[in-house]
């Protein structure tokens, strides 16, 4: 079975409700007075039925370009000073990726983060093979 990486809808006037943790209940009244609501985080996924919405749930059978652009990791900065931040893997720096890799990461995460160097690894290789 594949892990749920997004869960959220669209609905009809364009509005996107995304849960993103366990108990991360959103609802909000479309432009067509229809009530939606997304709950469920990565946990499960939970949602309104009027079936005019638009499924964005993500899975990890995904491609990896998709999964790093939605997966997300916070962060206090680099020195632990800064306001939470979240910042998707594809915007994550090696060594920040690699400093994460040593901690307890959920296993999805890790997943793609490791894929993620992979592929700098390769970038990178071929781009001093064009030098």
């Amino acid at each position: 079975m594949n892990n749920l990486i997004r869960n959220a809808i669209q609905t009809p006037d364009g509005t996107i409700l995304e849960s993103t943790h366990r108990h991360d209940y959103k609802s909000y009244t479309d432009a067509n007075g229809k009530n939606y609501m997304v709950d469920g985080g990565l946990d499960y996924v939970r949602r309104s039925a009027n079936g005019d919405e638009i499924d964005l749930c993500i899975y990890d059978d995904a491609p990896h370009a998709i999964q790093a652009s939605i997966l997300k990791w916070g962060t206090y900065g680099i020195n632990q000073d800064q306001p939470l931040k979240y910042v998707t893997i594809a915007e994550m720096d090696t060594a920040h990726i690699e400093a994460v890799l040593e901690l307890n990461v959920n296993p999805t995460l890790k997943a793609c983060m490791i894929e993620e160097l992979q592929r700098r690894l390769v970038d990178d290789v071929a781009y001093e093979v064009k030098e």
